[in-house]
């Protein structure tokens, strides 16, 4: 499939349209079977465009990219779960238990999920906490 750019010389318009090949165009166009879609006219003529290439380099580069940040994302998540104590959907009240009843600091932190309503109560309440992207195992 190849798309052109067309211009009306009639009426000025200028509309794209698809082929299935550049012989299937100039096939069309001998037959007199392109015209304007504005005003019929037989008049019509492609114009130059330039190609819609994929740069392999530019992809190659951004795929190596994301390969990086997926990867400093999971050594995150490996230190994480090797160092805090995994807490899960009761996030919000652990955090709470430690900020007013503990006094003295835990050995261990704690990681877990919460929403970002709940989030925001939490630093109003003056209690610090961190947002990162947790990538599961069974994501690409």
């Amino acid at each position: 499939m190849i798309k052109y750019n067309l211009n009306c010389k009639k009426c000025n318009k200028s509309f794209d349209s698809w082929f299935s090949s550049s012989m299937e165009y100039e096939k069309l166009k001998k037959l007199n079977h392109i015209n304007c879609y504005n005003c019929n006219s037989l008049e019509v003529d492609k114009s130059l465009m330039s190609p819609n290439v994929l740069n392999s380099k530019s992809e190659k580069l951004k795929n190596k990219k994301f390969a990086y940040i997926k990867k400093t994302i999971k050594e995150y998540q490996k230190f994480i779960k090797n160092n805090f104590k995994y807490v899960g959907e009761n996030f919000t009240y652990e955090a709470r238990s430690i900020h007013y009843k503990n006094k003295k600091k835990t050995k261990k932190g704690i990681y877990g999920n919460a929403t970002s309503k709940q989030l925001k109560e939490l630093k109003e309440e003056g209690i610090e906490t961190e947002v990162i992207p947790w990538i599961n195992d069974k994501d690409n």
